[in-house]
């Protein structure tokens, strides 16, 4: 077994190297992170646990299937789309460092928006690969995550990401709201939502 994910391992590093991916030496290839996701992605499976305090460094995306991918034109449309999405967050407000997440052990979660904390429950489902956030009775939303040990992303369906970004600016006394209902609309079939650092 050991032998088999060390040569996993040893050809995941071959093929990013071979690529040109971001990591520039050995070292950058087998640390944590990147192991966890290479491990993330044979598995299918997060290998690490959500319970810390989580801040926003940015948008995140993700296609619903390989054929949503193709036809939107791939890693050019997905960087389009995670720019515009950054404008769009902006104007709510919502920019690196200023919006987090803490899950506790004991199911219970707080987000922290523009001063203001909202707190609620969430379950995960392991089964779907989901976490259900439940914010007081107000509103329930479920949401795909990707978690290693330093990053984590959730990700939405486009209007449902909507449904939260207006509960956050009615909470947060944000009129900024005009534009962002097309982001439901233009962006079919694609999973949006936040990426944050431990």
């Amino acid at each position: 077994m050991k032998k088999t994910i060390f040569g996993l391992l040893l050809t995941t590093a071959a093929l990013l190297g071979a690529q040109g991916a971001q990591a520039q030496s050995l070292k950058d290839l087998f640390n944590k992170e990147n192991i966890e996701k290479v491990i993330n992605t044979v598995t299918d499976k997060n290998t690490a646990s959500m319970e810390g305090t989580w801040t926003f460094t940015g948008s995140a995306l993700a296609f619903e299937s390989d054929n949503v991918l193709q036809k939107a034109g791939g890693a050019v449309a997905a960087a389009a789309v995670e720019k515009k999405l950054d404008g769009f967050l902006d104007k709510m407000g919502i920019q690196p460092g200023q919006m987090s997440f803490t899950f506790a052990a004991d199911s219970t979660f707080q987000t922290v928006v523009k001063g203001k904390t909202l707190k609620g429950t969430y379950a995960y489902d392991n089964a779907a690969k989901k976490v259900k956030l439940k914010f007081s009775k107000l509103l329930n939303i479920s949401t795909t995550v990707n978690c290693t040990s330093q990053e984590m992303q959730l990700l939405f369906p486009s209007d449902r990401l909507l449904d939260l970004l207006t509960f956050l600016a009615s909470k947060t006394n944000n009129a900024t709201l005009q534009s962002i209902g097309s982001l439901a609309e233009s962006y079919d079939g694609m999973m949006l939502g936040f990426t944050l650092k431990k």
